[in-house]
């Protein structure tokens, strides 16, 4: 294996689509948990179903619910705006340097066929097996990128349908499948051949090696960056979670900020307060100490300039390794 060349200092400039594979060497043997990893939150929600064919999925609120039926017209531009998380495809997000995905997984009602989607608001376009397919096909052409597919928020999902899925993802990733307990370096990964981590919030992964344990995921739930900030510091004094975790730095509305906000959308939102929530990130640390991030996650990863910021951060393990 040739040693990377970069230097400590360039980091944030690393060619985004391969990261991984332009890492200093002294970094090839820090497990994947103590690395700053950038991730996108609601990963697969530039594919909301926009003509109408989707029902509202069944976690909105009733009266939502209701609205739709009769005022579809008016309901669902409003609905677009504040569910669409992520505008770039998920190509694009792993070339713009993407290596967590939240996957939200769901079985459309009233469908006879093992077909399942993404949601979120609504369900998407796209199938979840067309996705996955699109990552592998990402992954060939990426052979040293390892990329880390949380899958949770299952909705309608029977057993039947877990199987279907586990066999899918099983199928289409193969040996590209890490085990669950192997040791999580990009050496010990590019020498055996991996590229994926799956993260499954379900009993079945008992069943089998190649499911991981769901990784958690900090959610704030706030709607300004300072209280999300505020509310990740105290979190952080607690200590981090042993393993992969999650700092999601994506804001959620409240229907008090939607209704002052009329005119706005959830990317208006988030955008505005991009400038505060980097330069949080930007005074995080990756590693082994109990107060260290690992992966964090936003909405509009590409658009927010998220990426860059967090490889930098991993700039502070190279004198850590040396």
């Amino acid at each position: 294996m040739e040693s990377s060349t970069t230097s400590k200092g360039s980091l944030r400039n690393l060619p985004t689509d391969s990261w991984m594979s332009h890492l200093p060497d002294s970094l090839w043997d820090v497990p994947l948990y103590n690395l700053a990893i950038p991730g996108s939150h609601n990963t697969i929600t530039y594919c909301l179903d926009k003509n109408n064919r989707s029902p509202v999925d069944v976690t909105q609120p009733d009266m939502l619910k209701q609205l739709d039926k009769i005022m579809k017209p008016l309901i669902r531009p409003f609905l677009y705006k504040w569910a669409i998380t992520q505008e770039s495809s998920v190509k694009e997000q792993l070339d713009a340097g993407v290596r967590y995905c939240d996957l939200r997984i769901a079985h459309r009602p009233n469908d006879n066929s093992c077909d399942l989607y993404f949601y979120h608001g609504v369900y998407t376009t796209v199938t979840v097996e067309a996705v996955l397919k699109e990552i592998r096909e990402w992954l060939d052409v990426h052979p040293k990128e390892v990329v880390i597919l949380s899958f949770s928020h299952f909705l309608a999902l029977n057993q039947e349908l877990h199987s279907h899925l586990i066999d899918s993802i099983k199928s289409i990733f193969v040996s590209k499948l890490c085990p669950k307990m192997e040791t999580v370096t990009l050496r010990n990964f590019w020498h055996l051949g991996y590229q994926v981590i799956i993260s499954y919030e379900h009993h079945i992964i008992n069943c089998h090696d190649e499911l991981w344990p769901h990784i958690p995921y900090w959610w704030a739930n706030k709607c300004e960056a300072e209280a999300l900030i505020e509310e990740f510091e105290r979190r952080k004094q607690n200590g981090r979670p042993a393993g992969f975790f999650v700092a999601g730095i994506n804001l959620t509305e409240d229907l008090k900020y939607i209704c002052s906000h009329p005119t706005k959308s959830l990317k208006d939102m988030v955008m505005s307060t991009y400038p505060v929530l980097l330069e949080w990130v930007e005074n995080q640390c990756p590693g082994s100490s109990r107060h260290s991030i690992n992966i964090i996650a936003g909405d509009f990863v590409k658009e927010g300039h998220l990426v860059p910021a967090v490889l930098a951060l991993n700039e502070a393990l190279l004198n850590w390794t040396s």
